[in-house]
């Protein structure tokens, strides 16, 4: 506490402007713990960005957080890039609370560094921006989001010159720089309104034609555009762009969710903005029972995750786990891909360890190398790009709703995605089937999968060192048997010299019947995740057993 408040003190200065000072006098007078919690450290840099609680403090995200981070950023790309005026950055933002403003400072600071600055006029999703940096040919870019989290949340992501978010050395380097900012006299602002272009339409139509050549069956789309679909942003970033691409294919009939077409951060309609969560997508549901409608599709609000929900065979609509759409999409467009005689022995598909086994299973079907990699669509972008101009990455898919598909964005696309769902579903009407059956069917060949997830959210400074205990206590002692199967294998993602792979904070336990349960704390939210799969006919029910082991 002593130590917060001494820092806390140092935001009492005139750097800091008066109602940020106001802010930081009110706690100290009245929500002492508050004050803690604000300032007991430095919001974190994390290999990705930032991300946090929106609010005043070191601990939160407000502009001067934000701006010192940027210039952290800036002087990285001038070590690398070595002339400022040279370098160009590209910049998005959606629909949280305080996104445009911290996209304008971050835009601001990037200027007076000399860069060059491509702003868009109006939120886009994270893909868009994606596209963006390698449109412009910039040697980095920004998106302003914190993805999914709840309203209190805002981030920050990095983008290289790919495209990509930020991997290693890139993110080590860059978090060394950002730790050297640690007031807002180091930030040069007052940028030259001149480096700075505002960008729009014209982004939009490139992306969408890019993303159009990815398209596999015209023909079908066509015949059967008259499949009813309700789509729904979340309140996000989505709302006109995914809808335009649905159209654009010829889909004639494409019903929204008035209430949540409408952009706002604080996510009125929706207990979290989660396309993970059946909750988020109840309201969508609801409006296809209204409409009749066969398909329900939904993004979070920076339109990079989807989650869908299809009719089964007495006509509910039942939600499809992003496991299951992963694999659907992937089936489908290896058959695709193998009617037009373009696989070969350099094509390849990527997922992540926590990904079902069941996309490795279909990509032996089809004779496909298949990639596994850390948690994080950037790790399948780091793919791609390895294998650039020399191999052809077909699509690649996460557990946790994301999914992609070429090599335009590299990063999991929900604008993609709903395309590739809507193409399937019209492809699997040409064959007298829906979704619903498709998914049967790859069941019917591989067998039953069954995938869950449950995480544990402990807050805080006490919360952290909790999930610490518990990820030691799983190291010391791993359980011996997975639902009464005796363990065969653990993995300690810590090793690098066991996997192959750089050093995670990950543990997987596989078993002798084929459960696999995988344990890792959240970059991204203070929780740790339980990751389970279970196969065969009795899967529901070992399912369950495997569950309860984990939550005692």
């Amino acid at each position: 506490m002593s130590k917060a408040l001494e820092v806390a003190k140092t935001w009492l200065s005139p750097e800091y402007d008066e109602r940020t000072r106001q802010d930081v006098e009110n706690m100290m007078k009245n929500d002492p713990a508050e004050l803690e919690e604000c300032f007991y450290k430095n919001l974190e840099f994390g290999t990705g960005g930032l991300r946090g609680i929106m609010g005043t403090g070191t601990n939160r995200m407000n502009k001067y957080t934000v701006a010192m981070a940027t210039q952290g950023v800036a002087n990285y790309l001038i070590l690398n890039f070595k002339n400022p005026d040279q370098i160009k950055v590209a910049i998005s933002y959606d629909c949280r609370n305080h996104s445009r403003e911290f996209a304008g400072i971050t835009a601001d600071v990037f200027a007076a560094n000399g860069f060059m600055v491509y702003l868009f006029d109006s939120l886009r999703p994270t893909p868009e921006l994606s596209y963006a940096v390698r449109f412009f040919k910039c040697q980095c870019g920004v998106m302003v989001t914190a993805s999914h989290n709840p309203k209190e949340y805002n981030g920050y992501k990095v983008y290289w010159e790919d495209g990509a978010q930020i991997t290693a050395p890139h993110d080590v380097n860059i978090i060394a720089e950002v730790k050297k900012i640690v007031s807002p006299s180091q930030v040069k602002f007052g940028g030259n309104k001149k480096n700075i272009e505002i960008i729009g339409t014209e982004v939009d139509d490139a992306y969408l034609k890019d993303l159009s050549t990815l398209l596999l069956s015209p023909e079908e789309d066509e015949q059967y555009r008259n499949i009813k679909f309700v789509y729904t942003p979340l309140h996000g970033t989505g709302v006109r762009i995914v809808p335009a691409m649905l159209r654009r294919m010829g889909f004639e009939n494409i019903y929204g969710v008035d209430a949540q077409n409408v952009n706002d951060g604080n996510f009125p309609t929706v207990k979290s903005p989660n396309p993970e969560e059946s909750s988020a997508l109840a309201m969508a549901v609801e409006r296809a029972d209204e409409t009749g409608a066969d398909i329900v599709m939904a993004t979070d609000p920076d339109a990079d995750r989807m989650g869908i929900a299809v009719r089964d065979g007495n006509g509910k609509m039942v939600l499809f786990n992003g496991n299951q759409t992963a694999s659907m999409l992937m089936y489908y467009i290896l058959t695709k891909w193998k009617e037009a005689g373009r696989l070969n022995e350099h094509t390849y598909v990527v997922k992540t360890i926590v990904t079902s086994e069941l996309l490795a299973a279909i990509a032996r079907k089809f004779g496909v190398r298949i990639y596994n990699v850390l948690t994080g669509f950037k790790y399948i972008a780091e793919v791609v790009r390895e294998h650039e101009g020399k191999d052809v990455f077909v699509c690649g898919g996460e557990e946790s709703y994301g999914f992609n598909v070429g090599e335009y964005v590299r990063d999991k696309d929900a604008v993609i995605a709903c395309a590739m769902v809507a193409e399937c579903a019209a492809w699997c009407a040409s064959r007298g089937k829906t979704l619903f059956d498709f998914m049967q069917d790859i069941y019917g060949e591989f067998g039953f999968y069954k995938e869950g997830l449950f995480s544990v959210v402990r807050q805080g400074e006490s919360g952290a060192g909790e999930i610490k205990s518990i990820m030691d206590g799983y190291r010391k002692n791993p359980p011996k048997s997975l639902g009464g199967s005796p363990v065969t294998k653990v993995i300690d993602y810590m090793y690098p010299e066991m996997t192959g792979m750089p050093k995670s904070n990950v543990l997987q336990f596989f078993a002798e019947n084929g459960s696999v349960v995988s344990v890792r704390p959240s970059g991204t939210e203070p929780k740790i995740k339980f990751y389970f799969e279970v196969r065969g006919d009795n899967a529901e029910s070992e399912f369950i057993k495997l569950k309860a082991q984990f939550e005692r």
